[in-house]
């Protein structure tokens, strides 16, 4: 059970700050004017900020899914949820999704055949 703060419901996951702009560098979502010295640290040069990203990445440390949006473009959270539910689909099925797939639906194996039976269904 979540502990509470203040009448406020904790959260269960780690929040991290990314000072140094590494973990942005890593998934490719640092935008600004920057540059690396001698001793291979990143220096700004100008302003830095990171693009909006989510990244759900499975157990085993394997991204499975990546959204990057421009600064002006809003992220979509059910579609965001919908993309962690697949994940546990596949994970406790070992089915893949299809195009559209929602919590509930049905999956398919992954192969040619499979996917030949599931469009056949359509």
């Amino acid at each position: 059970m979540p502990k509470k703060h203040g009448g406020i419901q904790g959260i269960t996951y780690p929040v991290v700050a990314d000072t140094t702009k590494t973990i942005s560098i890593n998934y490719g979502v640092l935008s600004g004017d920057y540059q690396y010295n001698e001793e291979g640290e990143l220096v700004a040069t100008g302003p830095m900020i990171a693009f909006r990203g989510l990244f759900l990445i499975d157990k085993d440390g394997k991204v499975r899914h990546e959204l990057i949006n421009d600064f002006p473009l809003g992220r979509n959270v059910d579609e965001a949820l919908r993309m962690v539910d697949a994940l546990q689909f596949f994970e406790e099925n070992g089915e893949v999704c299809p195009a559209n797939w929602t919590k509930g639906g049905e999956g398919m194996k992954e192969s040619h055949t499979a996917v030949a039976d599931y469009m056949a269904k359509k």
